[in-house]
């Protein structure tokens, strides 16, 4: 008998620091190798950690909602004397160079890269669906009956894809639902009413208990600390230029009606959103600068010109905001984008987002229709020089041919750097993405 510490590890995303979310084991529990004992959340994504070792689990080092730094104790095992009672949990492939094993769940074509570990056998419930755990939490999360879905994995396996083919059509233009987001973490207090005559100036017999209730401290903290520090650097370092245009996108709506209709989409989810992305990425190849990014040097400054697109989407999610991209993105058709859309919002929504699909994006997509709102100015993601917010798509009057009419009308705007992109060059793209909304048969070369 033995006792063994595990400290937390660098998961392979060169950050220093973790919060310890959820404890999924108490001390005396048997465990084996690779099954999940915590939850972690690390300034990008929130990770599974497995166990390194099978034995009994001794003593939680770290309380639940505390940050430590890379290397920290969390937690001890007693090994080599009793033997897990429960088969392991499923874990998925680790980051490669973390130094620990590691449960996370990336992108569709970084798993099949990876051989699969026994433990990572998915597991048959008593029904005999074979899906992994996020696949179970996915389908809960959208109302999904696992019974009811085709599986179309190895050895008769409910991939995500499957899921989501149950799943409902998102709203118009809603690229990702809006979540559930818990607790309240603000309200409406009513103001102070004047003390009663006879007592002192700014006394309250309420007072002591009424001024906790009146606010609320929310540490900064993983996404928020790191979404915060990168707005700061953005709007701070590149000049802001912002420019809009209102779109009859009329014609990229029935576009839409008839690929949901078509055979040829039957399994995959079709939004606007769709649209918008091959339009930014058609617009692109006319306005290069738009992907390009300005670097400082140690001899002054140059601008990186990419001749490929990494589009991001700015997803809101419950650990907050989050802006994960389509690698390669000019390389794909649209279902293929299509299908990639569907992956990265599912991914989003589940809220395993990994660092890597969050790195390395040239332009960014934001959807604030989502929210209803119908123009905005967005600021820029840190290392591009252009992001484009689509406002809701409403049916409003519009003018056709000399006759008012009603059609679906959205607003496209951009914010650009204006170290990289002059005034005629957002002009274009921004005038671009409104064009083959307004025709999108302009896709077609």
């Amino acid at each position: 008998m033995s006792t063994q510490t595990f400290t937390l590890p660098d998961v392979g995303e060169g950050l220093t620091e973790a919060e310890i979310v959820t404890w999924r084991v108490a001390p005396g529990d048997a465990v084996a190798v690779n099954d999940v004992i915590c939850e972690i959340e690390t300034a990008k994504s929130l990770v599974e950690l497995p166990s390194p070792h099978a034995g009994t689990v001794g003593e939680l080092l770290v309380s639940e909602g505390k940050t430590v730094d890379v290397g920290t104790p969390i937690i001890t095992f007693v090994t080599g004397a009793v033997e897990p009672t429960a088969a392991p949990a499923p874990a998925a492939p680790a980051e490669e160079g973390s130094g620990s094993v590691l449960v996370g769940y990336g992108s569709g074509h970084e798993a099949t890269s990876r051989r699969r570990r026994p433990a990572e056998r998915p597991v048959r419930s008593s029904v005999g669906v074979i899906a992994k755990p996020p696949i179970r939490k996915l389908a809960r999360d959208l109302g999904v009956d696992l019974t009811q879905v085709s599986a179309s994995g190895a050895d008769g396996e409910v991939t995500r894809d499957d899921v989501m083919k149950h799943a409902e059509q998102a709203s118009v233009f809603r690229n990702i639902q809006t979540p559930e987001w818990g607790d309240v973490r603000e309200e409406t207090v009513p103001a102070p009413q004047p003390a009663p005559v006879g007592l002192a100036r700014g006394v309250s017999p309420a007072r002591a208990g009424a001024d906790e209730s009146r606010t609320e401290s929310i540490p900064v903290k993983g996404v928020r600390k790191a979404t915060s520090s990168a707005m700061v650097q953005s709007a701070y370092s590149a000049p802001h230029v912002t420019v809009w245009k209102e779109v009859d996108a009329t014609r990229t709506m029935e576009l839409v009606k008839r690929l949901k209709a078509s055979p040829d989409f039957a399994d995959i989810k079709v939004s606007p959103l769709l649209i918008v992305a091959r339009a930014v990425i058609w617009a692109v190849r006319r306005t290069p600068m738009v992907n390009a990014a300005w670097i400082d040097t140690a001899d002054g400054a140059e601008i990186a010109v990419r001749h490929y697109v990494n589009l991001g989407i700015a997803a809101a999610t419950p650990r907050g905001l989050l802006v994960p991209n389509i690698k390669d993105a000019q390389e794909m058709g649209m279902k293929d984008l299509a299908r990639a859309l569907n992956r990265l919002t599912t991914t989003a929504r589940e809220g395993k987002s990994t660092p890597a699909d969050q790195q390395g994006g040239t332009i960014t997509i934001t959807n604030i229709g989502v929210f209803g709102m119908d123009a905005g100015t967005p600021i820029i993601n840190p290392g591009e020089a252009g992001i484009v917010a689509m406002g809701t798509i409403s049916q409003k009057p519009w003018v056709v041919d000399g006759e008012v009419r009603p059609r679906w009308v959205t607003t496209v705007a951009g914010s650009f750097d204006h170290r990289v992109v002059d005034g005629d060059g957002m002009s274009r793209f921004i005038a671009d993405v409104a064009s083959v909304l307004e025709e999108p048969a302009l896709l077609v070369d």
